[in-house]
């Protein structure tokens, strides 16, 4: 009986000093949160220019998104500078939590159905806990429905319309003006011209944000591709934007030379040289919605 009780005091002092562990922990962790301060804001809206920022959509909140752009300005009076043309992606973000993000979206380049999942890795921070940049991890995948089924070559299945893309996303907020990002990227494509493609490409991105006033910030990306093969036709892609905050909108005004609104499209396929005038004015429209309570 004794051997018996002396068991059940170790069990009892034992549980009790890994429940008190537990609260001490939480307690210093709570503590440690309220000593810590997080970048806020380092990007206001989720896309740059043509790419995506760090930033996530917060739990609960659905964001409706509009890409248009233009064709490129050297076309001249006959196509009216371009806006004869016209391509476009509508899509939607949703918070599932604060760091984590969900997405869909249709463009009408290559009629393309895509998704992506964000998730924001680590934040920017500095006090108790000091971090100096936000890493955010982005995987998609696009599907293209062109050409129908009865138009495509022999021995071209479904599977050759997918395409892949994983980025990691780093930025940090050096001044509450001023917000650099950097975008290592790598996309697989299922079908190619082998003559002058890769399956994979690899490309690195560089961009930032600058505000000029409380609602009104300048911004540009480039990436550059680092395996591009012999022949290849296609050009890096260069993205200006103003962003202009008007409540639950941002409207963004950009100047690009891709037409392509998916990171296949734009990272590999882009046609356009922007010092040839190969350039397409456009914007991206936001609408926030907060669909669960904070």
């Amino acid at each position: 009986m004794k051997k018996h009780f002396l068991i059940v005091l170790a069990l009892f002092f034992g549980n009790y000093l890994l429940m008190a562990q537990d609260d001490l922990m939480k307690e210093l962790e709570q503590s440690q949160d309220k000593d810590t301060e997080y970048a806020f804001q380092t990007f206001k809206g989720t896309r740059l220019v043509n790419g995506h920022t760090i930033e996530t959509k917060n739990k609960g909140t659905l964001e409706f998104i509009f890409a248009h752009r233009f064709g490129p300005v050297n076309g001249g009076l006959y196509e009216l500078f371009g806006l004869d043309d016209a391509y476009v992606r509508l899509g939607l973000d949703y918070g599932i939590t604060d760091n984590l993000s969900v997405s869909i979206g249709r463009n009408s380049v290559d009629k393309t159905m895509d998704g992506y999942v964000k998730y924001k890795l680590l934040r920017q921070s500095k006090g108790a806990r000091n971090f100096p940049l936000t890493i955010t991890a982005l995987g998609g995948t696009a599907y293209k429905t062109s050409p129908k089924k009865e138009d495509a070559l022999p021995g071209f299945e479904n599977v050759h319309r997918l395409a892949y893309v994983g980025q990691l996303l780093i930025a940090r907020k050096i001044t509450p003006s001023l917000s650099l990002q950097i975008m290592p990227s790598f996309v697989h494509r299922n079908a190619v011209n082998k003559s002058f493609e890769n399956n994979d490409d690899i490309a690195i991105g560089a961009g930032g944000r600058i505000k000029l006033t409380k609602s009104v910030a300048f911004t540009s990306e480039y990436y550059y591709r680092l395996n591009v093969p012999d022949g290849n036709p296609y050009k890096n892609t260069l993205g200006f934007g103003i962003d202009i905050e008007t409540g639950g909108h941002v409207f963004q005004i950009v100047m690009t030379n891709t037409r392509g609104l998916t990171e296949r499209a734009f990272l590999t396929e882009t046609e356009g040289d922007f010092g040839d005038g190969d350039i397409h004015f456009g914007f991206n429209v936001t609408r926030t919605f907060q669909l669960k309570r904070k």
